[in-house]
């Protein structure tokens, strides 16, 4: 049973003790594999990174500039599988940072990050721990709004709470 609908999109990750958050609003692929099952696929914008400059002045010390590496035409994909139980995120960005997250709630999953291939160690993943703490899935007969509140974890020290929210638009 595999249906696809394009839909418009919102992803948001916002950490609730950090000063972090991300939001993409675009249009996505949703994919019906079953019942309750669904994959999400979208494409996210190029990152932005910040350089340190020689500037004397503290305000300009870090400026943003569009990676190369970001082009418009390879953009970061973005895919989710989604159910009532689980959701797994994965992001590939052309052997740039790409990442995979599984959560499951009252479990601790595990987030894995994969650093440019220029990196120090290119092809081991960094490994954390997620503990989610809530993961509710709405929507009638496809999903409209999922909400996952989790904690990461290295080792023994918490990296943060944070709260993914993605809204369905039908």
């Amino acid at each position: 049973m595999l249906t696809h609908h394009r839909k418009p999109v919102c992803l948001s990750v916002i950490s609730t003790d950090l000063p972090f958050w991300s939001v993409v609003e675009t249009a996505g692929t949703l994919y019906q594999k079953d019942t309750d099952r669904f994959h999400l696929l979208l494409t996210a914008p190029p990152l932005i990174t910040c350089e340190l400059t020689s500037s004397v002045s503290s305000e300009n010390a870090f400026l943003p500039k569009m990676s190369d590496a970001y082009a418009p035409s390879s953009p970061r994909v973005l895919w989710l599988e989604i159910s009532p139980y689980r959701v797994i995120m994965t992001m590939q960005g052309n052997g740039q940072v790409s990442y995979r997250h599984f959560w499951e709630q009252g479990v601790y999953g595990v987030s894995r990050y994969w650093l440019p291939t220029e990196s120090l160690q290119p092809n081991n993943p960094i490994r954390l721990r997620n503990f989610t703490k809530t993961l509710m899935l709405n929507g009638n007969h496809l999903p409209e709004h999922l909400r996952v509140e989790y904690e990461l974890w290295a080792e023994k020290v918490q990296l943060g709470s944070y709260i993914l929210n993605l809204e369905i638009q039908h």
